[in-house]
């Protein structure tokens, strides 16, 4: 059986610390990029996301797109080499290659990885401070750095371009100690799309031949 490797696992790393706040203009952008958030129900992003070492002379870039319950922990994560899906107590891995789908229960202590999360992880385990308005074309993005509570962590640096008009997060880059950064891009983003309940569930029927590995 073969582990999943999924993009979003470098946000594992925040969730357990406690909450800090220390500037307050970041606070204040944040507070209405999470009002406005919040407001949505189902929302959908197409995104890239790139792992770039310098050091180990590693670039690599996927594409996908996410869906998220805006209020909820369920969300939907398709790439091209695999998916990830939750209905907020069950984790699915699926791993097209292997055809295989890994079976997990959700950590209720946030420790473990969440991509319903990934516009909200601000909100806890950071210290955050604003570091001005970059313009590119015709938008103008307030850039906010975060830095973890707990120093140590492997991240120790998270950087936020927030559409400053729409109030969204456009552009997340995550930082870390052994040289990786991880950026994600979001191309596009639909608030309020309508998609079935079932989005958020694996239908093992819907996918013959695949094995189903259960971890509970």
């Amino acid at each position: 059986m073969k582990r999943a490797i999924i993009a979003f696992l470098a946000l594992g790393v925040f969730a357990s610390v406690a909450s800090a706040q220390t500037d307050p203009k970041a606070k204040a952008i944040l507070a209405e990029v999470s009002k406005k958030y919040r407001s949505y129900d189902v929302v959908k992003t197409d995104f890239t996301f790139t792992l770039d070492n310098k050091q180990a002379k590693v670039k690599e870039t996927q594409q996908g797109t996410l869906y998220v319950k805006a209020n909820a922990n369920k969300y939907k994560v398709a790439m091209t080499n695999q998916e990830l899906i939750s209905d907020g107590k069950v984790q699915w891995t699926y791993l097209k290659n292997d055809k295989e789908v890994q079976v997990s229960n959700v950590d209720p202590s946030g420790e473990a990885l969440n991509p319903a999360k990934i516009f909200t992880i601000y909100e806890k385990g950071f210290k955050y401070i604003y570091t001005g308005e970059q313009k590119v074309g015709s938008k103008v993005y307030q850039m906010i750095d975060l830095s973890p509570t707990d120093i140590k962590k492997n991240v120790f640096k998270v950087r936020l371009s927030i559409d400053k008009a729409a109030k969204q997060i456009a552009n997340i880059v995550i930082f870390e100690k052994n040289g990786n950064t991880y950026t994600y891009n979001v191309k596009t983003f639909s608030p309020n799309v309508k998609v079935p309940e079932t989005t958020f569930a694996f239908d093992a029927k819907k996918y013959p031949g695949v094995e189903v590995v259960d971890l509970r």
